[in-house]
């Protein structure tokens, strides 16, 4: 990599294109804002071009893809298979609702649902959709009226699943008025918990408020549908809930006849190392949402599985799409599923997450990793500040910085964390060399700052929100 960073094409590029979309009004503002508090915005690249565990910007720079299309290509970019089956399907059925390749998913997906339990599927076109009829379906089935989810929770930016999240308290502004079957419950992040607490202590209280302060003080126990949770917090920072934690909704649950729905979409088909996360709890919910990894990072393709007696007999329950179970999504689904099988990806994906493991294991000596986490490929790093007058996320943002500077692109938005999504089949040398380049870029902001840790060609005028 040259010092020059973005190269002029990517800058050029992002000149001509960021202006043009939200914010851009306010762009020019927004980077005087930052230069007055002596925090440089976010690298940004613009792709040319992908292929398996790479991809190139506009100026040819190679980077290995920890992005991963915010986590939604299996087996790395553009996997040719995929394409080719999304091909034929295009060319022969052409663009319809009813195809046999619907089925097909369908009786695949069922074979390998958490102990074979969810056997009925709907399809939507992507996770927003597929989470919101999730809700829609206990509500129905149930014929109640309130919904748990919880703190740091991201369901999708649907006005529904805008509801649901629990990411940023910004997310249902203006929409108030619309949240009121929404309960909100403590999440217990592995750390900073609130009061001094153990995490036991933590995870206690959490269940404690499921069980008793919602129905005590909020919402009457037998007006509520449904839990709604992510075995691992993904955009909410990849964090991994302790066992007990999610053994204790499934218990919670069936002592109070509330339906458990697991938010897969992102932590599902293989991401940490099991076909399901909720398989390293062992248990088994009652809706589990499907998206992202099922389509291979080619066609959208999304859904929810369900028990018979759920989806089996519906009375209320509506949803779909011009766009859901498509041909094309379909045959991407398929295929990829073909290629979990032959390949063993799931099972290589759970080397790749120890191999990670141990390679991170000593990044928390530096005095800027507050906490190193990941569950297989689940793969999170929180940053802390050293001096109280700068925020923990300058020096995730640094860090992240440097790193794409030096050919790794990973993911931290305006948050303490970098998360990373590496493609579940990724050469283990590739992973290897991508993590080394991470503990170069923790080490050098560690010992020089968040400030040096920006690129130091990155030009006035350009940046990402």
């Amino acid at each position: 990599m040259t010092d020059q960073f973005p190269g002029p094409k990517t800058r050029q590029a992002l000149e001509r294109g960021i202006p043009l979309f939200r914010n851009g009004l306010r762009f020019e503002e927004e980077l005087e804002k930052a230069g007055r508090r002596g925090f440089r915005t976010a690298n940004q690249i613009v792709i040319d071009h992908v292929a398996g565990d790479f991809i190139w910007d506009l100026d040819g720079r190679r980077y290995i893809d920890f992005q991963n299309g915010w986590a939604t290509n299996p087996i790395g970019n553009a996997h040719p298979e995929i394409l080719e089956a999304v091909d034929a399907a295009h060319r022969r059925y052409g663009f319809h609702y009813d195809h046999p390749l619907r089925y097909d998913l369908a009786e695949m997906l069922a074979e390998i649902m958490p102990g074979r339990a969810l056997p009925r599927f709907n399809y939507e076109v992507s996770g927003t959709e597929a989470a919101e009829a999730a809700v829609h379906l206990a509500l129905t089935h149930t014929k109640r009226r309130y919904i748990i989810t919880f703190s740091a929770a991201y369901h999708g930016m649907g006005i529904g699943t805008k509801l649901l999240d629990g990411l940023d308290g910004e997310m249902n502004r203006y929409l108030e008025a619309w949240t009121g079957g929404v309960i909100k419950a403590p999440y217990p992040y592995s750390d900073q918990s609130p009061a001094g607490m153990s995490q036991e202590q933590y995870v206690d209280y959490c269940l404690w408020y499921l069980d008793n302060h919602i129905p005590g003080c909020i919402a009457p126990r037998d007006n509520i549908a449904a839990i709604l949770v992510e075995p691992g917090l993904a955009e909410g920072g990849n964090w991994i809930p302790p066992t007990n934690f999610l053994q204790g909704i499934r218990e919670i649950c069936d002592r109070n006849d509330w339906l458990m729905i697991a938010d897969e979409v992102l932590t599902g088909l293989g991401r940490t190392g099991k076909m399901w996360a909720v398989e390293h709890y062992d248990v088994v919910p009652d809706i589990l949402v499907v998206g992202k990894n099922l389509s291979g990072g080619i066609a959208p393709c999304a859904g929810i599985a369900s028990k018979d007696e759920i989806l089996g007999d519906t009375n209320g329950f509506l949803s779909g799409s011009t766009f859901a179970g498509t041909p094309a999504g379909c045959a991407a689904g398929i295929k990829t599923l073909e290629i979990y099988e032959r390949d063993k990806v799931v099972e290589h994906a759970a080397k790749l997450g120890e191999l990670a493991a141990e390679a991170m294991l000593q990044w928390e000596e530096h005095d800027i990793v507050r906490q190193v986490r990941g569950n297989g490929l689940l793969l999170g790093v929180s940053f802390e500040s050293p001096d109280p007058a700068e925020k923990n996320w300058w020096y995730a943002r640094s860090v992240r910085n440097r790193m794409l500077n030096h050919g790794v692109w990973a993911i931290s938005d305006r948050e303490d964390t970098i998360r990373m999504y590496p493609a579940l089949n990724m050469n283990e040398q590739t992973l290897l060399e991508g993590l080394e380049i991470m503990h170069e870029a923790i080490r050098y902001v560690s010992e020089h700052g968040q400030q040096e840790g920006d690129s130091p060609g990155w030009p006035t005028g350009v940046a990402g929100f």
